[in-house]
Parts: structure tokens; sequence; C-alpha cells
């Protein structure tokens, strides 16, 4: 996939942040993206700043731990466009950073409900739209704490690992029977405002922009990769 006009994207947390910048960048590209998050003032605001670069966009303000409204949204996907080439799956929560022994169960179930849960709903809701595309591309977000556990980090960091499991699983199930191509993306440090709330004390002046991450999913997406790729971005 070397050029991205007539393409259709979904991007999912696009309100804000590395969603965001990566809904914007891909839009400069020439895609048309599907704008997904809950709050629809953020997402009315990165949609406007979409068709005044000269891009195209459609926001879907939802909430996805609603499993209704994931069935919805594939239902819109399928009716009003004839594939969906490319799935960024960035919405996530934080969750409080706790020892294990004190975490919440209502949090926990929050925390993995948004975190997994939902983006298996997602995944099975819109594998027949990747499908139908000529090379369907699926990016995954990440964290290093999916892979590394970290003191304090045990509820986020396993809904990560068991996220990734999960998309890795379908990519090798996508592998031999379809264009679908997997891969998962681990940002690194960049300033967002989920690393604020983990990390208040920290500047985030020193930390890339969610731009470098949005750029450098965009430039994956206009080159080539092949299932199974895992990156992290560094700068």
């Amino acid at each position: 996939m070397t050029d991205l006009k007539n393409k259709t994207a979904l991007v999912t947390g696009a309100s804000r942040g590395i969603g965001a910048a990566t809904a914007k960048a891909l839009a400069g590209a020439g895609a048309h993206v599907i704008l997904v998050a809950r709050t629809s003032g953020g997402l009315e605001a990165v949609e406007e700043e979409i068709h005044e670069a000269g891009g195209s966009a459609t926001i879907a303000p939802l909430d996805l731990t609603d499993g209704d409204s994931i069935a919805r949204l594939a239902a819109a996907v399928r009716e009003r466009w004839p594939a969906l080439d490319i799935l960024v799956l960035n919405a996530a929560m934080l969750g409080s950073l706790t020892p294990v022994t004190q975490i919440e169960a209502k949090e926990l179930s929050q925390v993995m409900t948004l975190n997994f849960l939902a983006q298996q709903a997602l995944i099975g809701a819109l594998d027949p739209a990747l499908r139908k595309s000529e090379a369907g591309r699926l990016i995954a977000l990440t964290s290093s704490v999916g892979r590394n556990p970290r003191a304090y980090w045990g509820a986020y960091g396993a809904s990560k690992a068991a996220f990734e499991t999960l998309v890795e699983a379908y990519g090798e199930e996508v592998r031999n029977t379809s264009g679908v191509r997997v891969a998962i993306v681990d940002p690194g440090a960049t300033a967002t405002r989920m690393r604020q709330n983990a990390y208040p004390g920290e500047d985030q002046a020193e930390l890339k922009p969610p731009e470098a991450v949005g750029d450098y999913i965009r430039d994956m997406l206009t080159g080539d990769f092949e299932t199974g790729t895992r990156v992290r971005v560094e700068e």
C-alpha cells in the first residue's frame, strides 16, 4: 500500500493524543478517516482540523465498552464504504497504578473491558470489511509493560499482554487466508494525557509529541510490513 488516496481508515481514541495525530497523518496522506472516541467535542475538533487541511473525515462518537455500539459502527462502515483498508486500535485506559494486592475488581474490569474485550469485539466486527480490502492493515498500539511487567502497572500491563496475544493470534489466522497484515506499535515515551497521569512530575516538553508516532504509523502504512511486525517508536 504505497498510496492512501481512496483508502478508508478507522482510528479509535481519535479525539486527542496519538489517536488524533495518527488520524490527521493518515488524512494528510489521502485516506478518508473514520474518527472514533467517546467525546464528540474532541472528535469534532479533529475533524475540523482535517477538513481545514484539505483532508476527509467522518466522526463516530461511541462508547467502545458497549458491544451494541461496535456492532452498529461495523454496520455503518459496511453500508457506506466498500471496504476498510486500515484499522488502528489505539483507544485504551490506564486505570490506577497500584500494587496487585490492592487492585479494585471494578476498575480492573473496566480496564480489561476497554483494553481487551472491546478490542476483540472491534476485530470481530470489522474483520469482514478488512478482508474486502485488497491490502487490509491492522495497527495495534501497545505498551512496553505488556511484555516487561513493572511494579504497580499490573492491571494495565495485563490488559496489554492479553491484547497483544489477541492481535498476534488474529494475524496468524488471516496470514494465509486474506490480504490482511497485522503489526504492533509501541509508541514509547510520548507527550500524552495518559503519560502525564502516569508520570505527573515529568516535563512533557522533553518527550516526543504524538505527531511523531502518527507520522511513523503513516509511513508504515504508505510503505509495507509483514504480519508479526513489532516496532517501538524511539524518536
